[in-house]
Formats: structure tokens, sequence, C-alpha cells
């Protein structure tokens, strides 16, 4: 039993972990912590078991909980809810049935593997009922939520069947945190109009205790990509990349997603062609670089997304290309984090413009790579780090990704811009993630939750 307890869906043993693995594995080893969550693999059954000074906790998901609580109730009901229904949620019984099951699964070994008074963390939307479960378990635990996507409006959650369960499930928390402001202030009304509380200002009182909901806005490992975007071997990956694709003769633009609706891929791509076709760019002069990681894709929303994409990759490659030289290339692929940062140090241009995004960190990871304050940022507005790299330091070139004349005028922007201009907004952005790390994110949330 342990004094630190990490909930979440996945287990930190990953060979290249993502952002909550570098921010909570060190605070997990550090106070001879423990992580509950899934290996990833159906069926498995392994024995809780020592990785990198933490212990280990998997959680079984049987192949049929995989289809219905993962990629059922999670990412065809959830996520696309969550995501201002970009495209429809699906609704199903046997999946919410199946969700409640596998999250109770969840809350019960979290509730095994804490010592008495123990401070938990329970992460993200797959787990949405996991922090008043457990508090019925263990209610001398400290439990902290953080919802890591967007939480919808008001009239959007309300949609969603068994609506007042998963309010009371995320009240199991003593603090519940969110991206940005306005998703606290959602939560809050929400307890108001469905559960009948008094919310007063960012706290809540619910079954004699008091609930805090409040932003805590999520970023990323910046002395590591500072690391790999001066490593040598990174530096000289990246010069081949720029001579492989023209050189300084050609810009570089650059995109990087998970092959997912809400991330805008088909819009960017759609803009850029007319780029083209308007004679604002030509194939000798600019080059889009693609990269689209494989994801759930057996979720048909996925599948059919891929189809559009690859259909119009090689429309505007058949029609604006020539012989070994195309305007557009499209990596449906993973890519290791050195090679993802070569990536951002030979982008000109980087183009982040999700419909719909609870932080994106990519945006920042460009940022914290660019040392030599190069480059420029094309930023969605309806990405949570707009609010930072946007309108708090005035850095990225704001677009409306359902615009595809916003999204051409942005990018259009971005390459007409000067040097001088292009270093001071980079400038900006570097000092404002530089200052609030990863670190930062997770001492201030465990700060509050005390």
């Amino acid at each position: 039993m342990k004094p630190f307890v990490v909930v979440a869906n996945r287990l930190p043993v990953d060979a290249s972990p993502g952002g909550l693995v570098s921010a909570l594995h060190p605070i997990a080893r550090s106070s001879g912590g423990a992580w509950v969550g899934w290996t990833g693999e159906p069926d498995e059954r392994p024995e809780p078991f020592e990785h990198e000074g933490v212990r280990i906790h998997p959680v079984e998901l049987s192949g049929d909980d995989v289809d219905r609580y993962y990629e059922g109730q999670s990412n065809s009901t959830i996520w696309p809810l969550f995501h201002d229904s970009v495209e429809p949620p699906v609704h199903r019984r046997a999946w919410r049935v199946a969700y409640e099951q596998v999250n109770r699964r969840f809350a019960e070994a979290a509730a095994a593997a804490s010592a008495p008074g123990a401070t938990v963390w329970v992460h993200d939307y797959q787990l949405l009922l996991v922090p008043g479960m457990l508090r019925e378990l263990r209610p001398d635990l400290r439990i902290g939520f953080f919802l890591h996507i967007p939480f919808p409006p008001v009239e959007l959650f309300m949609q969603l069947p068994r609506r007042a369960d998963f309010l009371r499930g995320m009240l199991g928390a003593d603090l519940v945190g969110f991206q940005q402001p306005l998703a606290a202030q959602n939560f809050l009304r929400l307890t108001a109009q469905v559960l009948g509380l008094r919310p007063d200002g960012e706290r809540v009182e619910y079954e004699g205790r008091t609930v805090t909901a409040r932003a805590f806005p999520i970023s990323i490992d910046v002395a590591e990509i500072e690391a790999l975007a001066a490593d040598p071997a990174v530096q000289d990956s990246a010069r081949r990349l720029r001579k492989d694709l023209g050189g300084d003769r050609r810009l570089l633009l650059l995109g990087v997603d998970r092959l997912d609706y809400t991330k805008g891929i088909d819009q960017r791509i759609e803009a850029y062609g007319e780029l083209l076709a308007d004679g604002i760019i030509t194939n000798d002069e600019a080059v889009l670089v693609q990269v689209a990681t494989p994801s759930r894709m057996r979720v048909d929303h996925y599948r059919q997304l891929r189809e559009r994409v690859e259909r119009e990759v090689g429309r505007i490659n058949g029609e604006f290309g020539d012989v070994g030289r195309v305007p557009l290339h499209y990596l449906f692929q993973s890519r290791t984090r050195a090679e993802l940062v070569a990536l951002y140090l030979a982008a000109d241009i980087m183009l982040v413009t999700p419909l719909r995004d609870g932080m994106n960190l990519v945006a920042k990871e460009y940022v914290a790579a660019r040392r030599d304050e190069g480059g420029a940022l094309v930023l969605s507005e309806f990405t949570g780090a707009h609010s930072e790299l946007s309108e708090l330091c005035g850095g990225a070139f704001s677009v409306n990704p359902y615009d595809v004349d916003d999204l051409k005028r942005g990018i259009a922007s971005a390459i007409a811009a000067g040097p001088e201009d292009l270093a001071g907004r980079m400038r900006r952005m570097r000092e404002q993630v530089r200052a609030h790390d990863v670190d930062r994110w997770a001492r201030a949330f465990l700060d509050t939750l005390g």
C-alpha cells in the first residue's frame, strides 16, 4: 500500500511515454508511489510489479472490455461529445454497462493499492466514475481528478445518458481539474442544473465535503525537448530533412497529429491545396509534411477519416506535383521523440489547427524545440494552448480551423512575416512555455489538493 497513487487508463511502461508519464512518474517514484492502469493488451493478467521505482498495479481488460468500455463508451460516446460533437457520438446501453464495470475495477485496484490517508490522482475521460466509486470504498483518501480533454458546454453535456452519474463520479474527488477556466465553470453549472447543488465561486458542497473545480493548464517537459533539440544527432537529422525536401529554397510546413477527426487534418490539407491552386504558393516554393499517427483504426469514424485524407493527398500531389518533387508528404506512421524534434527544428511553419483540443502539447513542443527563436506557429482558436500562446503573449498566428479561408489567411500571414516579427513572437512563446512546464503543472495541482 502506497501514500501516492496515480490512476490512469494506461500504465507508464510504454517505450515512448507521453506528457502525463513524464510529469507524474518522477513524483510517484520519489514518494514511493504506485500506478494503476491497463497494459494496453487485452486479456493480459500480470501480477503487480516494480517499474523504475514505482509499484505497478495492472488492471485486466478483456477483448470485450476493450470493444465496449474503451472503443465504445470512452472513444465513440464521451470523446466526440466532449469535443463539441465534431462527429456524432454513439450511445449504447451495453457500452455504458461495460464502462461502469471497468471503472469499478479501476477503483477497487486503487483502493487496494492506497495506504491509509493516501493521495490518489485519477486521470481523464475513460475514468469519470472512478473518483465517486473510490470515495465509497475509501472515504479516508484525498482524491484528485484531472480531465485532459475539453469539458463540453452545458447543452452538449445534457445529451449524455446517465449524465447525473458522471457528475457524481467526478464529485467524488476533492479537487476536479480542467484545462481551461470555462470548463470548470461548465462543470459547476451542471452540478446546479442536474444535481440541484449550490456552487459558490469555484467550490461546491457535496455529501458533506467541499469540492473545488479549477483550471490547471497542462504543459510539457521543456528540459527534455530542449535537450533533444541540442543533440547534434537530432540537429543533423533536421539538416538532412531540409536538404531532402528542397533545402532553403522551399519553406517547410509541418503538421503532427494523431489521426483523429478532432485534429482538423482534412481542413488543413484542403486549405493548403487551395493555396497551391490560387498560386499563393507553388510546389517549388513550399512543401507540407503531415505526420498522422495511427489511432483507433477499429472505429468507423477513424477509418473514414483516413480514406478522406489519403484521397485528398493523392489529388493534390497528382495535380501540383512533379517528377521527384511533391507538395505534400503524408506519413501515416508513428515517430520517436527524437524524430519529432528533428522535424520541429526543420519546419519553418508549424500548423496546429484542431477543431477542438483540450490543450495540444505539439504546439508547446514546437516552441520548446526552437532554441534558435526561428519558426512560426499557426494555431487554432479552439485549443487550450491558444489562450497562452496567442491571447496571452501574441506569439501564434491565430486561425479558425472551420473556415478554410481563415486557415489560408493564417498560413499566408506566417509565410509573409519578417524575421524580426517571427523572432519576437517565438521569444514570447518560449518565455511562456519555459515558465509553465509540466512539473509546475503537477506541483500546482497536488499543492492545491493538499
